[in-house]
């Protein structure tokens, strides 16, 4: 699974229109307009296909997460670094986004049909480098965009 595609998922599960998307990039600290948000949204094998690049995809999870919770006074738009495996940056942004706690996680999961412990989803959302950091699976990733979706969806 690339960003497009984590993009694609979360943008159905959380059911964001593209002027949403808009703001959400903008809030991230990146311009980024209608038609490229549309060249996001595209598989890779098709025509106008846009990467997004790791930079862009945090900036995005980044924008979210000011997007969902508001904007803090004072506060500067915190910058895209990559930490790290893309499915740990969004399981770790999209719980802060939406304000979710560990238990609510698991119960997002269990939506999905995948069973985890509170130890194996504080791995994943451990720091990589940390002793007991494991990093996320697509499986875990998919699995986590699905239980959103019939979670927000309906």
């Amino acid at each position: 699974m690339n960003n497009n595609d984590r993009l694609i998922r979360l943008r159905y599960a959380l059911d964001i229109r593209n002027s949403e998307m808009e703001e959400i990039f903008d809030y991230g600290g990146v311009n980024v307009s209608r038609e490229e948000i549309g060249m996001l949204l595209t598989k890779e094998d098709e025509e106008n296909h846009l990467s997004c690049s790791p930079l862009l995809y945090e900036s995005f999870l980044n924008g979210l997460i000011v997007f969902k919770r508001g904007k803090q006074e004072g506060q500067p738009v915190q910058p895209a670094i990559s930490h790290g495996h893309p499915n740990n940056v969004l399981l770790k942004k999209v719980k802060i986004a939406l304000s979710l706690t560990t238990e609510e996680m698991m119960d997002v999961l269990e939506l999905a049909g995948v069973t985890v412990t509170k130890g194996e989803l504080g791995a994943l959302l451990r720091k990589e480098g940390q002793k007991n950091y494991k990093e996320c699976g697509d499986k875990y990733a998919r699995n986590f965009l699905k239980g959103l979706a019939i979670k927000y969806r309906g």
